[in-house]
């Protein structure tokens, strides 16, 4: 599915180290670290929001530079930001992103705003968080994508629909998607991942099964998390 080889991209302060790491079909993957790890970077890069210096990055060996229709046709996003004119309808917004896909598919589309009860005239600037993540996720379902991206998707949301979205996550895993989900919830990745990909101050530390990640825990039950910091633990750094 995606594959990530020898990436790296470079700022003043920071630095991305050879990333490498692919996913499993119709897995979910956790792709965790600290904030200013490199998580958002690594996503944008493979969204070609932002270039890199080096590596290759493909979706079922497409690649973005090469045939970019397709491969964004391949994505669905998800992001904490949101990046919507705030002024606009559902309507009129999904107007001019289902545009930027060959594939959008109208019904579909429906069936997820009816489905996550939302108002096609409903303004943006009038939406809950949680209701602008709802709509997010139906964009990113409505045109076939393959693969989801999804970068802190239960940030800042109410329990109830925390457990939405991990439900919904599951529904799309049972139906064939694959997965990516960056978090700084972790409880979120005990509940619903499969991988993790663990990437500090830039580098890829771990890359396994959610299982074998739990093994580096030292206490039990163990958790993603305790995992995570007992890994940064031994480092001492």
């Amino acid at each position: 599915m995606l594959t990530v080889k020898y990436l790296t991209k470079s700022y003043d302060n920071f630095k991305l180290n050879d990333i490498s790491f692919s996913l499993k079909e119709g897995r979910i993957t956790g792709l965790i670290g600290m904030n200013g790890s490199g998580k958002t970077t690594v996503l944008k890069c493979i969204l070609g929001a932002v270039p890199y210096e080096t590596g290759k990055i493909s979706i079922g060996g497409l690649t973005g530079l090469r045939n970019e229709q397709e491969y964004k046709d391949k994505i669905g996003v998800v992001f904490d930001s949101g990046c919507f004119y705030e002024e606009l309808t559902l309507e009129a917004m999904t107007g001019i992103i289902a545009g930027a896909y060959g594939s959008w598919d109208e019904r579909i589309y429906f069936g997820y705003i009816e489905r996550f009860g939302l108002s096609r005239t409903q303004q943006i600037n009038t939406l809950s968080r949680g209701m602008k993540m709802k709509y997010s996720l139906a964009l990113a379902l409505s045109h076939h994508a393959e693969l989801l991206i999804l970068d802190e998707p239960s940030g800042g949301l109410d329990p109830k629909t925390r457990q939405f979205f991990c439900g919904e996550l599951l529904a799309q895993k049972e139906e064939g998607k694959t997965i990516l989900l960056s978090v700084n919830a972790i409880s979120d990745i005990d509940r619903i991942c499969d991988d993790i990909v663990f990437i500090h101050n830039g580098t890829i530390l771990r890359e396994c099964s959610r299982e074998v990640f739990l093994m580096e825990s030292v206490k039990n039950p163990p958790t993603v998390e305790d995992a995570m910091m007992e890994i940064i633990r031994r480092r001492g750094k």
